[in-house]
């Protein structure tokens, strides 16, 4: 069966609003330049138009390497605008992306690829000792990318409108933060990512936005990079986060939102410039817990709050309503499209008030694992308890079976609905 999907299409909003800011990239061009400084003079605003013509080009570049239907990217590189660039380029194309963290070693970074097997690897100059671990017979920089003679005949899609049969692959791979397990997304679960989390926590075209987490990560990439460019907001882009950089955007650009995990927002709070910098964030969402005097620090500065949970099979499962109360502890209701339920050792599902094993289902899921073939894989063999099921006898690992994704992880459900980690 063939699906079209076009409202996930770069191009599409490059005719709605051509002149808009789509990302500034803030990133210094020295490698070592002083801290909270931004690259001020040189600048790069790239507005929807130019985003799209920059995919455009990048689709030319990969036809011109021999890239089609079907075949898989892997990125290697940090935070970048070509990065965005490259995934709407794949689509037109109907090529699959993966996106491949700089942050793993030597002895990690070949994990995802022994199961991915990409036709072709992309890297950052910055990241040829970790790409000299990869095992691959087809490479190029980003500046070979750059060089490619792009005057094949290729027929690059002015609409990166994707039209395939879905068992052609995946359209976006992410692995773990170990590098394995590697998971699949179609353009309908990335769709249905966006409208999840733009209603969840009211995106819109309006929200300047810092991304403090990496685009290989699905938290960076699906919940805050592309559901922003879904409802036409403004990235903020540095190649790694640093507070002291990440607060000059910050107050420079005057954002309104932010979500990431504990970690950046904590440090985010540490600065002594945190007060007055921040004062234009109106919400936050953080990925684990705050501390009670971090929670003050963004509440002092009458930021609305919330906690939410995700994987790396689903990137948003459970949020809670921004809030200036204190913390309940608790994750949240399931998010928009997300079915979440309880098990107990037995698989019988649990009603109202209960603690079991989470399972969630939806369109916001994501399609499976990858195997070593390359094929949808329903389990992982190295769930969060160290066992295999068959080894404790309880069903507790990390799999895709009839529909629902077993997390392996417990939870209480109060008498709202709302969850809680055991």
């Amino acid at each position: 069966m063939e699906v079209s999907f076009v409202t996930l299409s770069l191009a599409r909003r490059a005719e709605r609003f051509s002149d808009r800011t789509a990302v500034v990239d803030s990133s210094e061009e020295r490698l070592y330049a002083p801290a909270e400084t931004i690259h001020e003079v040189h600048e790069d605003r790239v507005s929807y138009a130019e985003l799209s013509a920059l995919a455009t080009r990048a689709a030319e570049q990969l036809s011109a390497l021999g890239l089609e239907a079907s075949d898989v990217l892997c990125l290697v590189t940090r935070n970048r605008v070509v990065s965005l660039a490259l995934f709407f380029a794949c689509r037109r194309l109907g090529v699959t992306f993966a996106p491949i963290s700089h942050w793993l070693t030597p002895a990690t970074v070949t994990r995802p690829f022994e199961v991915i097997d990409p036709d072709l690897v992309v890297f950052e100059a910055a990241q040829r000792d970790l790409v000299r671990s990869i095992p691959f017979d087809r490479s190029a920089t980003l500046s070979e990318l750059e060089a490619a003679d792009c005057n094949s005949e290729a027929d690059v899609a002015s609409h990166d409108t994707v039209t395939r049969d879905e068992a052609d692959g995946p359209q976006v791979l992410f692995h773990g933060d170990g590098g394995r397990p590697v998971v699949g997304y179609s353009a309908r679960t990335l769709e249905w990512n966006c409208i999840s989390t733009a209603v969840t926590w009211g995106l819109s075209g309006d929200d300047v936005v810092p991304l403090v987490g990496p685009l290989s990560a699905p938290d960076g990439f699906v919940r805050v990079a592309l559901a922003l460019l879904y409802v036409g907001g403004t990235l903020l882009l540095d190649r790694a986060f640093d507070p002291g950089d990440t607060l000059t955007a910050i107050e420079a650009e005057r954002a309104t939102f932010l979500a990431g995990r504990t970690t950046a927002l904590t440090d985010l709070a540490a600065e002594s410039r945190f007060d007055d910098a921040a004062g234009s964030l109106e919400r936050a969402v953080v990925e684990g817990s705050l501390s009670a005097d971090v929670r003050d620090r963004y509440r002092d500065c009458s930021m609305s709050l919330a906690r939410a949970r995700g994987w790396l099979e689903c990137p948003t499962a459970l949020s809670q309503s921004f809030s200036t109360a204190a913390d309940s502890g608790g994750v949240g209701r399931p998010v928009l499209d997300c079915r979440a339920r309880l098990v107990d050792d037995d698989g019988t599902v649990l009603e109202g008030e209960a603690e079991g094993r989470l399972e969630l289902s939806g369109p916001v899921v994501a399609d499976g694992y990858v195997n070593t073939a390359g094929a949808a894989d329903d389990e992982w063999d190295e769930p969060t308890t160290g066992q295999r099921s068959d080894e404790t006898g309880h069903d507790n690992c990390r799999r895709f079976d009839d529909g629902w994704f077993h997390t392996g992880e417990r939870f209480r459900r109060d008498g709202d609905g709302r969850y809680y980690p055991s």
